[in-house]
C-alpha cells in the first residue's frame, strides 16, 4: 500500500514540479450536525435558561433579604395581677372544689402599665365573675385551660380598652 501511495505522487511532483492542488474543505456532515451538534445547543441553551428563570431569582431575593436589617426584637412589659381564689360549684352533692389562679398580662409598652393600673378594680372584678362560672371539668385538660386562658383575655381587653394586652399567662394554676 505504501508504494502504491507512492507512485500515485511521484507523477504529481514529477509534472509540473508544483505543489499539488489544495484537497476541498470537508463540509459537516448533516448526521454530525442532527444528532450531535444541535442536541448539545439545545441543552447548553435549555440549562442556561433555567439556571436565570431559577436561580437567579433566588440569589437576588437573597441579596435584597441579605441588605435589610433585621426588625429589633420586640419587648414586653409584664404585670402581675394579685392571685385569685374561687370555690367551684360541683356536680356532687356535699363537694366543694377551690381554684386558685394566679396571672400575669403582657403588655405592650409602660404606659399600657399606668392604663392597666387606673381600671384594676373592673379587671379584677371581670376574671373574679368568669372564674366563678367555672366548673371544674371546664379547667380539666389542655383544652379546657387555653379556652380559660382566651376568654380571661378577653375579659381584661374588654375591662381595660386602653390598655394593649397581648397575652394572659398563667403563674400558678391549682384546682382542688
Amino acid at each position: 500500500m505504501a508504494k502504491e501511495n507512492e507512485a500515485q505522487e511521484a507523477p504529481a511532483a514529477a509534472a509540473g514540479g508544483a505543489a499539488a492542488p489544495p484537497e476541498p474543505k470537508r463540509r459537516v456532515s448533516r448526521r454530525l450536525l442532527l444528532f450531535v451538534i444541535l442536541p448539545l445547543v439545545l441543552l447548553l441553551a435549555g440549562g442556561a435558561g433555567y439556571y436565570f428563570f431559577f436561580f437567579k431569582k433566588a440569589q437576588d431575593e437573597a441579596k435584597a433579604n441579605a441588605e435589610k436589617p433585621p426588625p429589633p426584637p420586640k419587648t414586653y412589659v409584664f404585670y402581675n395581677l394579685p392571685g385569685f381564689v374561687v370555690n367551684l360549684p360541683s356536680s356532687v352533692a356535699g363537694r366543694t372544689s377551690f381554684l386558685k389562679v394566679t396571672i400575669s398580662l403582657e403588655l405592650d409598652s409602660q404606659a399600657d402599665v399606668q392604663k392597666v393600673q387606673a381600671v384594676m378594680p373592673r379587671i379584677v372584678d371581670h376574671v373574679q365573675s368568669y372564674l366563678r362560672e367555672l366548673r371544674p371539668e371546664d379547667v380539666k385538660g389542655t383544652a379546657g385551660i387555653s379556652r380559660m386562658r382566651q376568654e380571661m383575655l378577653d375579659r381584661v381587653a374588654a375591662a381595660a380598652p386602653g390598655a394593649k394586652v397581648d397575652d394572659v399567662l398563667l403563674q400558678e394554676l391549682l384546682l382542688q
